[in-house]
Parts: structure tokens; sequence; C-alpha cells
């Protein structure tokens, strides 16, 4: 794994997982993989001017490295309905594994790579995303940017019924974004649906439904040193992060619509502050909505615990626990850790929420944080220095002393590059409606899809 990877190189280094080149090669394999080869050739990344030592090139690779790319395109362009049962049975095969796989491969691009304990950012949204184009079987070059889009037409297409077409047709009604499809009254959208995209008003209620599946995402985040007046070098700073999700059913804990793979897919989100210019990400934690209960139980023990810490009285720990019942309860999840700030500076930062499921449903929010030179006496260091507590799940983890970071990705994210270059690295997150008094370190936040 390299520093700068994006989709497809991604899908280079997770076509070799020891998983994938276990599967047999069969000599029955040879033609259907042939004919697969050339109704996914275009997703392949061909030079196209010499295509035909391109193309030889391609099968002088391991079988296995072949066979598993090919499968994987299958998925991400539909094209698997003509594959034979055997080959049909090594294609769910590796779906199966794929979520387990990406959760590994995500770990990797976050491992402490820096003297700072920070890992990388580009491959990391480059795995969530390739993440999300297999869940969702929308190819990969669906992403390039076009029509003043970011993420080009990927998440129209995991819309019931939609197509390049039909992209092209609503473009020009100025709906050239996804978030300007769901920003749409339903009316509107029902009449742009039937009237521009001429689709029947059963299809139209079928996209109505999915996008009311398809999650809506907030961030707030502050960071401080407890019980001091603004964050100084070498502190010990305590992120807290609320992660909030709302749905039009008005559903919280779901699976996504994902009619293309075969399995139950779980919907996991995953919460990065990092530096978007000097890619590295300070700190991970992967997000879950599933278990409400596992979720009030953390939450109101880490309150308990932050709280119990500050010197609250029982009255104010009682009140603030009851305050994040009622959250979790609402559809937010909770995350405490705690980093060592770093040396004097600004440092422009971008809290990430992504999530591995959906196209298009991701949260980033720009924030800023002013580290002050040491004035108070003694170097805040600690055994908190290596330890988070994780409050999302229930289950208090390690949390590394700072972790991730990721350089320039080509992605939608890489518009961030507006934060300065010198900018440093820092460690605060939140939403654009959070409201930083007292102590908190002050942030600017702009939400983007």
């Amino acid at each position: 794994m390299a520093t700068q990877m994006v989709g497809s190189k991604v899908l280079d280094v997770f076509i070799k997982a020891a998983e994938f080149i276990e599967i047999p090669v069969r000599r029955s394999d040879a033609e259907p993989l042939q004919k697969l080869f050339v109704l996914v050739r275009s997703e392949l990344n061909l030079d196209l001017k010499n295509i035909r030592q391109e193309q030889a090139k391609f099968w002088k690779q391991h079988p296995a490295f072949v066979k598993a790319e090919l499968l994987i395109q299958a998925q991400l362009t539909r094209e698997f309905a003509a594959l034979p049962p055997a080959l049909l049975r090594d294609f769910r095969y590796m779906l199966e594994l794929s979520p387990r796989l990406l959760e590994e491969l995500m770990k990797m691009a976050l491992l402490p790579r820096t003297a700072q304990g920070h890992g990388w950012l580009r491959p990391a949204i480059g795995v969530v995303e390739l993440s999300q184009n297999i869940i969702q079987a929308v190819p990969l070059s669906a992403r390039k940017i076009a029509g003043g889009s970011s993420e080009g037409v990927a998440p129209f297409l995991q819309l019931p019924h939609f197509n390049e077409a039909i992209v092209k047709k609503i473009a020009r009604k100025k709906v050239r974004t996804f978030q300007d499809l769901r920003d749409m009254t339903l009316e509107d959208r029902a009449e742009l649906l039937t009237q521009v995209a001429g689709l029947s008003t059963a299809e139209t209620k079928d996209v109505e439904m999915v996008l009311e599946m398809m999650p809506s995402l907030t961030i707030d985040i502050t960071c401080e040193t407890e019980g001091e007046e603004g964050i100084q070098e070498g502190d010990i700073v305590t992120m807290h992060a609320w992660i909030s999700l709302k749905r039009g059913n008005g559903l919280v804990a779901a699976l996504p619509h994902a009619p293309y793979f075969p399995f139950n897919k779980e919907e996991n989100f995953w919460l990065l502050l990092a530096d978007s210019v000097s890619n590295d990400v300070w700190i991970s934690q992967k997000v879950s909505f599933m278990d409400e209960a596992v979720a009030i139980t953390a939450a109101s023990k880490a309150i308990e615990e932050l709280k119990e810490g500050s010197g609250a009285s029982l009255k104010e720990i009682n009140a603030a626990v009851r305050e994040a019942v009622e959250r979790v309860k609402s559809g937010s999840r909770l995350v405490i850790t705690k980093f060592q700030a770093p040396a004097e500076g600004n440092y422009n930062l971008t809290a990430f929420c992504l999530c591995d499921s959906w196209i298009g449903c991701d949260k980033k929010t720009n924030l800023k944080i002013k580290i002050l030179k040491r004035s108070r006496a003694g170097t805040r260091t600690g055994p908190f220095l290596e330890e988070g507590a994780v409050v999302e799940e229930g289950i208090e983890e390690e949390e590394e002393e700072e972790e991730d970071g990721y350089d320039d990705y080509e992605s939608e994210y890489s518009e961030d590059e507006e934060d300065e270059k010198d900018s440093k690295r820092n460690g605060a997150v939140t939403n654009g409606v959070a409201d930083h008094k007292g102590h908190k370190s002050s942030s600017e936040s702009s939400e983007d899809e």
C-alpha cells in the first residue's frame, strides 16, 4: 500500500488478498474469463493506444490475479449474469469475503506511518470508496468528475431504474449533483423523474423508497484541554464527537439497499480527523448505528467518567448522562478519545464521516484549531497518551495516541486543498452546527457531501 493510492490502485492491492489467490484457477475458467474480459475491458485501465500490448500484459499476470480482478469487475459492472456455475460460486465467495477484507485494508491504511503515529488519508478514502462501489455494484469509472459533481454519476447509479442517460436528462434541469436531487421536495422530484427522466409512477416510488433509506449525517466534535483555557503544545487533548444519522423513513439501524450484493451487509461508518494537505489521519474510529442498547451503555459510562474527572456534582453527572442517552436514542453515537497536542501553530483539519455501503452519503467538515505556545508548568504527558475511550459501539477500545494521516486524494475529498499548506496537524473536529464555547478550540466548519 502506498501513500497516494486512489480507487483503482486500491483495487490492485485488494485483488491480491491471500484469500483470493487461494481460489483455484481451472482450465474450464479460461473461456468464460475471456468473455468476461471483453465485457469489462473498459474498466481495466488499459492504454487504448497500445491495446494489443496492454491486453497481452494483462493476461501475463498471475492467473489468480487475473481471475480475481475480472470477477470483482463483474460485480462493479453488473456483468455477472452469464457466469457459469463454477465461476459463479467463486464470484459469490469473493463477494462474501470482501467486506472483511476491505476492513482489514482500511486498518492497513490507518496504521501509524509517521513519528506522530498518523496514518494515510488518501488510501483510507480509497478503500471506503471501493467498498461503496462493490456493495452498490457501480463502476469505479463512474466516479470521474463530470457535470459539476465531484462524485461523477456514481451516486445516481445506485438508485433503481437510473442509468447515465437519465442522469444527463435531469442535468439539463440543473440537477447536476446527487445532493441536488436529495434536496428537492417530494413533489418537485416526482415531477422531474416522471416528466424529464421518463420514469413511471411506480418507478418513481421505487426511487423515493431508496432515497428515504439513505442516511444523512452530521458531525458535532469539539476538542479541549480539560480544566484549562485554550490548548497548549504538549497538552493531552480530549476529542468529544457526536455522529448523528437521520433517514427519511425514520429508521436509525438499517441494512443498505444493495440488490446486486447477495449477502446481508450492515452499514459501517468511519470517523476520520485528518489533515488533507499532509495526507495525515490523526484519529480514526469505526462507528455503527446497529445496536442502540450497547451504544447507550457505552455513552453513559463515558460521560459519567468524563464528568467525574472534571469534578462535576452527582446532579450534573446524572443530567449529562440523561442527555447522552436521549441523543443515542435519537440516532447519535459518541466517540471520545485523547491525543497529545502538537507544536504551536494553526492547524486546518477536516473531519470525515465515511459510509462503507452508500455512495454520496459521506460528510466532511472543515475546522481550524489554534495551538498555543506552552506557558503552563510541566509537560502534559501521561497514561492517556495512548488511550482513547471509544463509545460508539459500547466497547471501549484502545485508540492510538495520534492516529491516521493521508495525502492528497483524487476523489471528491481532494477539494480540501484550500486548507493552507502552512497549516499543521491538530486535534479537534466539529459539525457545522457545533457551538464551541468556554475553553474548547475554535473551529470553522463547512459541510459538504
